[in-house]
């Protein structure tokens, strides 16, 4: 009898590792984390996407201001996003004044939902 609850403990500790990573982290939850838009994930370009998802557009005064940033560093994360097809830029001049004007394209948008429902979904599996 002694062997018989050693294999269902064996067979338990299997069964185990094939739902969980070695911290004990569900393999859905995994899936999901996999499956974040890693170019949205990041600080800065999550806070680009959601000040535009919130405005109907930007300037890059607004949002350096806003993401307490550097110019270089929001010119750059701002570069990828509109690389990805995520924001759209306008440049034109305001009397002398070169101006910069950020709009979140559709593609943005959907990228930035999918992402707000990876993160749902891990919110959810992590707290069951």
């Amino acid at each position: 009898m002694g062997r018989q609850s050693t294999a269902k403990q064996q067979t338990a500790r299997r069964h185990a590792k094939a739902t969980t990573g070695p911290q004990g982290i569900p393999d859905s939850t995994k899936s999901a984390a996999s499956n974040l838009d890693r170019l949205i994930h990041e600080r800065l370009r999550l806070g680009i996407i959601s000040a535009l998802a919130a405005n109907e557009s930007l300037t890059f005064s607004d949002l350096k201001s806003l993401m307490n940033t550097t110019d270089g560093n929001l010119s750059v994360h701002a570069r990828k996003l509109e690389d990805a097809g995520y924001i759209a830029v306008t440049k034109y001049f305001e009397g002398r004044l070169p101006k910069t004007e950020y709009k979140l394209t559709a593609a943005g948008r959907r990228a930035l939902e999918n992402y707000l429902s990876h993160m749902e979904t891990l919110i959810q599996q992590m707290r069951t």
